[in-house]
């Protein structure tokens, strides 16, 4: 186990040389461009094969009524003009920019308390880890009127129930599309990744 990063794509190619690495399986956060380019760019330096498994976005359904957006930046536009309470369930490395629209009541929640002020002038935060359960986020919601949900579209079950209720409420989610990457070997669970590396993958290893 590793902590912390590896200094960029030259670095994670001397890793991969180092510890002899035959095989790179890219299963960080889809939002985490930095490290998935830095290592696209280290495997093809050193030749290493490499695999991202990669969630499943979430696809709009009926009842949703998504506003997609680009980036942080347009969804900080596209809020309204007048006040509201605004739930921002994007991770606390983002919600700096939302202090452009500071007549929002904005509700966070974050796996650990925050270190020092919050950078928003009406904030509440939630410290807790999912994954929520749609009853959860519902009375969660309802408690704290929230009016507009921001969101990144992360996919997966652990955070889904939020975008569930806010189709069951009809609230609007302004939702965050995935940066691009380059294109590169894709796989959607655990257990194609296991195959991929040559492991039967009824045997979880």
């Amino acid at each position: 186990m590793r902590i912390g990063g590896f200094g960029g794509a030259d670095g994670l190619a001397d890793v991969i040389r180092q510890e002899q690495f035959t095989h790179v399986v890219d299963a960080t956060h889809p939002f985490a461009t930095e490290i998935s380019r830095n290592a696209l760019a280290a495997c093809a330096k050193m030749n290493t094969p490499l695999v991202a498994l990669e969630r499943r976005p979430w696809e709009k359904t009926s009842g949703d009524h998504w506003i997609e957006v680009a980036d942080i930046a347009a969804a900080v536009a596209v809020l309204p003009i007048e006040a509201a309470r605004v739930f921002l369930g994007i991770g606390r490395q983002h919600i700096a920019p939302f202090a452009a629209r500071p007549q929002h009541a904005y509700t966070l929640r974050f796996i650990d308390a925050a270190e020092g002020l919050l950078p928003l002038p009406d904030a509440d935060l939630i410290v807790s880890r999912g994954p929520f359960t749609l009853a959860g986020e519902l009375e969660m919601m309802r408690l704290r009127r929230i009016e507009w949900i921001v969101a990144r579209n992360s996919g997966g079950e652990g955070a889904r129930a939020k975008i569930d209720a806010a189709r069951e409420l009809r609230l609007p989610v302004v939702m965050i599309r995935r940066p691009q990457l380059p294109e590169r070997l894709r796989v959607e669970s655990a257990a194609e990744a296991m195959q991929w590396l040559g492991h039967r993958a009824d045997l979880g290893a």
